[in-house]
């Protein structure tokens, strides 16, 4: 049994990436049931056990934006009792560093059950260092992430855009995101996401497909001890 780290620039291919790796290899996906899990005994109840990741991360305060409290209204956990998370309190608030710290739990329980493919949320630091854990970035040249997140506008759109509108729109979106997540790795790992020391492998989607990505980690997986 192994797990599989996946960073991903946005628009890159990495989440359609993740999506064939499970398939191929029969391995469940990281997300919110692993997150309601791990929550399960603590003091952060269900409704404050938010999937907390890089995809729903911008600088303001998140229990701002998701939950429209004051700080007050959560319960405090110390920042000591998540010694791996980077930031200290004046940076980060305390509700932060509680639900990272969930975040932290859930993601040590996939690694005990194996066969998990974990996208963001921090998974290439918090496993750093564990036998059997293959780490993987997923990279693609601007051209064809625009390409790729403009036909997913396109979708949402619900009525006819202009392409120049919706290059635009996904130039800043891919911006914005990957702004995003290269902070929230900073601030509660200290990390530069783009740091290719922290993967075993960094894959260009502008010279490879999804399938020939995908094999690629396969075949790698296949030689973790």
């Amino acid at each position: 049994m192994s797990v599989i780290t996946i960073s991903r620039q946005y628009g890159s291919g990495g989440d359609e990436v993740a999506s064939h790796l499970c398939e191929a290899l029969g391995y469940h996906s990281f997300g919110k049931e692993q997150i309601l899990q791990a929550a399960e005994g603590t003091s952060l109840s269900r409704l404050n056990a938010i999937d907390y990741s890089e995809d729903n991360h911008e600088v303001q305060t998140f229990l701002e934006r998701l939950f429209g409290r004051s700080p007050s209204t959560v319960q405090k956990i110390a920042w000591a009792e998540n010694p791996s998370i980077a930031t200290r309190p004046e940076r980060a608030d305390v509700q932060d560093l509680a639900v990272i710290g969930l975040v932290k739990r859930a993601i040590q329980a996939a690694l005990k059950a194996g066969n998990m493919v974990i996208i963001g949320r921090g998974g290439q630091a918090l496993l750093k260092n564990a036998p059997g854990v293959l780490h993987v970035r997923i990279e693609a040249p601007m051209e064809a992430r625009i390409e790729r997140v403009k036909q997913q506008l396109a979708k949402e759109a619900g009525a006819p855009t202009s392409e120049k509108r919706l290059a635009r729109d996904a130039a800043d979106l891919i911006t914005i995101r990957d702004k995003a997540s290269a902070d929230y790795l900073k601030t509660y790992h200290n990390i530069d996401w783009e740091d290719p020391w922290l993967y075993h492998m960094v894959l260009n989607l502008g010279k490879l497909s999804i399938d020939q990505a995908t094999t690629v980690i396969v075949a790698a997986a296949a030689n973790l001890s």
